[in-house]
């Protein structure tokens, strides 16, 4: 929850962005933030290794409006938790929805490096790139 202070930001940001009339302004509502905002949270539930809620803000952050490339990223984390969790059909298929928002996503090195994910990812995007 946020204090006062927050509130007052979060209206603040609200207001100011109202009275932008800017592309980017248009292109990133405040949804987006608000998106932007559980895909961070779902990141750092990651990190921490709670899967459940990292799968359930990167969810929600994914059905409330993530850009293209934080589609992508979101789509990668769900791969990595799928994979560590033995679902490997699932990893597949978040891996494909992330390379079909970004075909030239690349994992970090120490993503790629990763014995789990890492062999999944590149099958997944050496098979997108024969379909082309």
């Amino acid at each position: 929850m946020l204090g006062p202070s927050g509130r007052a930001l979060v209206l603040a940001v609200a207001v100011a962005l109202a009275a932008c009339q800017s592309k980017i302004v248009q292109e990133f509502p405040l949804t987006k933030f608000k998106a932007e905002n559980m895909l961070d949270q779902g990141i750092r539930a990651y990190d921490d290794g709670d899967y459940k809620v990292a799968i359930r803000n990167i969810q929600g952050a994914l059905d409330a409006g993530l850009t293209t490339h934080s589609q992508a990223r979101a789509h990668k984390y769900l791969a990595f938790i799928q994979c560590s969790s033995g679902q490997q059909v699932q990893c597949r298929d978040e891996f494909r929805k992330a390379l079909e928002i970004e075909p030239e996503l690349e994992l970090k090195a120490s993503e790629a490096g990763n014995p789990i994910w890492g062999p999944v990812f590149r099958s997944v995007k050496a098979g997108m790139h024969a379909k082309q």
